[in-house]
């Protein structure tokens, strides 16, 4: 059964037509406060210059929907409207057009087929391949690491199970990257809760480092704390800091929070854990977070995965 979304997200910056603007004044593409971002559509400069990545292609795939409201969406343009992590900026906006003999680009945009029959949802008059879809197929060309990010989203916010992710990948014909898939497919879990998270996974098993327990929880001096990875037989603990963990909060709450997380792992060094920590930045170049966990005292148990290492960080399909 596909699962369907309850909501999509919005775009983050306002679109404007050039066909609804009024027909006094320069036209639009002569003003300098505005950025065109399709043919016909503008949005405001200044909101745009201070988006993210994600959020400007978040704002390019709504503007291709304003642009053709038949289009399907499907890759990194459905995992942009359906809340799941986008890396960077991807080049491309993605369709599915099951009318096609065979996938084409044009321009910025990649039209995708299938051997296969599929379904579509809609939702606010957008329309878009199912979750199932949009994983199996990202898990089929993103880079394994940034793909188990987005498969533990999916079964985190959509309740997938990855039993029906690896038959819904095995009951397709298709077979390039297959193999990619499975790996990513296998590994994926509702405990990942971030991006980082799933990352910092990836490279730890491609590092050679034991498995680690995921989410456990620590009752220390009254409290009960949660570590996002630990070893409990070697007393270690990793901590992966995440993308925007303090954003929400104003100076004072962020000090505070800092302050909470300095007592927390006070709390468990008194009880003889030893303490890794390392942030995205960390993860992705991959020597901050081996470093970490070698100097609390872990060590490899299997040799590195050198080329799935190399791969963490580097996605061509974004900008």
């Amino acid at each position: 059964m596909d699962t369907a979304p309850r909501t999509l997200r919005a775009s983050p910056a306002p679109l404007i037509r050039a066909s609804l603007a009024p027909r006094t004044g320069p036209p639009l593409w002569r003003d300098d406060a505005l950025v065109r971002i399709r043919p016909g559509i503008y949005t405001v400069r200044t909101m745009w210059d201070a988006l993210e990545p994600w959020d400007r292609y978040r704002v390019r795939v709504h503007a291709f929907a304003l642009a053709r409201p038949d289009a399907v969406f499907s890759h990194e343009s459905a995992a942009s409207l359906l809340g799941l992590p986008t890396f960077g900026h991807p080049r491309a906006i993605h369709i599915f057009d099951a009318r096609r003999s065979r996938s084409v680009t044009y321009g910025d945009v990649t039209a995708h087929t299938s051997m296969d029959p599929r379904s579509t949802l809609e939702f606010a008059g957008i329309r878009f391949t199912p979750v199932e879809d949009v994983v199996t197929d990202l898990a089929r060309v993103l880079p394994p690491a940034f793909a188990l990010a987005v498969g533990d989203a999916a079964v985190a916010r959509f309740g997938l199970r990855r039993e029906v992710l690896l038959d819904r990948l095995d009951a397709q014909r298709n077979a390039f990257g297959v193999r990619r898939a499975k790996w990513t497919l296998q590994r994926v879990t509702a405990s990942g809760e971030s991006p980082g998270e799933s990352i910092s996974r990836a490279v730890i098993e491609w590092c050679g480092f034991p498995e680690p327990e995921l989410q456990r929880e620590h009752e220390v001096e009254g409290r009960v704390y949660r570590s996002d990875f630990c070893w409990p037989d070697r007393k270690i603990i990793g901590e992966m800091d995440g993308w925007v963990k303090y954003d929400d909060a104003g100076p004072a709450e962020a000090t505070e929070v800092l302050r909470a997380e300095k007592r927390r792992e006070d709390a468990l060094r008194r009880r003889g854990w030893h303490v890794a920590r390392w942030d995205y930045a960390g993860a992705l170049s991959v020597g901050p977070l081996r470093a970490a966990l070698v100097a609390a005292g872990l060590r490899p148990v299997r040799s590195p995965e050198t080329a799935a290492l190399t791969s963490v960080g580097r996605n061509p399909r974004s900008m």
